[in-house]
């Protein structure tokens, strides 16, 4: 096995050390196992919520994009930029966490309305685009928290197949090579009590 040299005591001691870690690692495997699968179901939910805000956000965005159009033609691009907001949008984002992972569980912005001039086609417009912000925003928020699940996931893969496939077998392993030694060590012994015994009859 590759890995650093594994270091054990001798003898009975050398046994129970390494049954105790035998167990530890079973233990430790099953709580990986059963962190893999929570971690699963939430990548799961958290794809079908990326892509519900994804497909929100486009038709969001494809309506903004029609509301412009409609207003560059009938106000002019000049009105468009008289009405715009001269403000930036404060997002705010709220956590969660599973299985000692903290993510993003969704998003909000708020802006500040600055007194513009309007008429009911550029207010339409502002109002799409706002609109399409807040989807962007929460889009946003749901593909970060599915990246960070997903990447949890993967390495508790990785965690769970070096202890199952490399740690358990190496101490395994180990056991084994003890086991024998320690019964080779008894037959020895017990050969030599048999040739003491002979030799005092």
């Amino acid at each position: 096995m590759s890995g650093p040299r594994l270091v054990v005591p001798p003898g009975r001691a050398g046994r129970l050390w390494l049954q105790q870690r035998i167990g530890t690692a079973h233990r430790g495997a099953g709580l990986l196992d059963r962190k893999l699968l929570i971690l699963q179901r939430e990548v799961s939910r958290l794809s079908e919520i990326a892509a519900r805000t994804a497909a929100d956000w486009e038709s969001r965005q494809a309506d903004a994009d029609q509301w412009l159009l409609r207003a560059g033609l009938l106000e002019g691009q000049r009105a468009i930029r008289l009405s715009a907001d001269a403000t930036f949008a404060e997002v705010t984002i709220s956590y969660a966490a599973s299985m000692g992972v903290r993510y993003p569980a969704d998003a909000a912005y708020a802006v500040q309305p600055a007194a513009t001039w309007d008429s009911p086609v550029l207010a339409a417009t502002r109002q799409a685009h706002r609109e399409a912000l807040a989807a962007a925003v929460r889009h946003a928020a749901a593909a970060e928290a599915l990246r960070v699940i997903q990447a949890e996931a993967l390495t508790t893969r990785y965690r769970l197949r070096a202890v199952r496939d490399r740690w358990i077998p190496r101490l395994e392993g180990a056991l084994a090579d003890v086991t024998l030694a320690i019964e080779e060590q008894e037959r020895s012994d017990a050969a030599r009590l048999r040739l003491a015994r002979t030799a005092d009859a």
